[in-house]
């Protein structure tokens, strides 16, 4: 695990209710931890899926006036011009990648293995799943963008397919949904342009809905189905 990590507290995790033969790992958004995640999957949840909420580290965040909070990477500004946190962006994704191996070696392989999240920890999500050694089940991206988007310049073949569940609300003031349909769009440029999916919730903010839960659910069932 990777050291800025070190520190946080053990995942919350929602088990199957039978034998595991998928896993999501799900992160949570800015300022939060894993357990809200957890309460909320347990509630949509498959028999034959785990679920991972790991909780991000406490660091000082420049954009809330370097308050300490739980947060993935430092965001400096929310613009799709303002300065990114590189070093930072890229050690959250060991630390993914990290719980990622340890699925693996509990014995789901890469392919049933699906990266979830929302806000912050939605764009980790993208981020860790394109950058990944595996190529993974799928992802889930809720209320978020792509980081260091423009390192992505074209794909090099390893996630090329990789289905993605995109979900925006319409009246995100946020993370607007242009972030999202821009997002959207370079990653079909990335994994090819069926392979997103990018729906958006009318009169939904920076938040989640039950519908767009259940749309989740089905991604999950149909990406990595039941074969118990």
């Amino acid at each position: 695990m990777c050291g800025n990590n070190m520190s946080a507290p053990l995942p919350a995790v929602v088990p199957a209710t039978r034998r595991a033969t998928a896993s999501v790992i799900f992160l949570h958004g800015l300022g939060d931890t894993g357990h809200g995640w957890a309460e909320v999957l347990s509630e949509f949840k498959s028999p034959h899926i785990k679920y991972v909420c790991p909780h991000a580290p406490l660091m000082p965040v420049t954009l809330n006036l370097r308050q300490m909070m739980p947060s993935w990477f430092d965001i400096i500004g929310l613009s799709p011009d303002a300065s990114e946190d590189e070093d930072g962006i890229k050690r959250a994704a060991e630390t993914v990648r990290g719980l990622i191996e340890q699925e693996i070696k509990a014995g789901i392989p890469s392919h049933r293995i699906v990266l979830a999240g929302f806000s912050q920890g939605g764009a980790l999500s993208l981020y860790t799943a394109l950058t990944s050694r595996h190529k993974l089940g799928g992802v889930v991206a809720l209320s978020c963008w792509l980081p260091l988007r423009d390192s992505f310049t074209q794909s090099d073949g390893t996630h090329a397919g990789v289905p993605v569940l995109q979900c925006h609300g319409e009246a995100d003031v946020l993370v607007p949904p242009l972030f999202g349909q821009l997002t959207a769009d370079k990653l079909r440029s990335l994994l090819g342009p069926d392979a997103v999916t990018f729906k958006t919730y009318r009169g939904l903010g920076h938040s989640s809905t039950q519908e767009e839960m259940i749309d989740v659910k089905k991604f999950l069932e149909t990406q990595v189905p039941d074969s118990n």
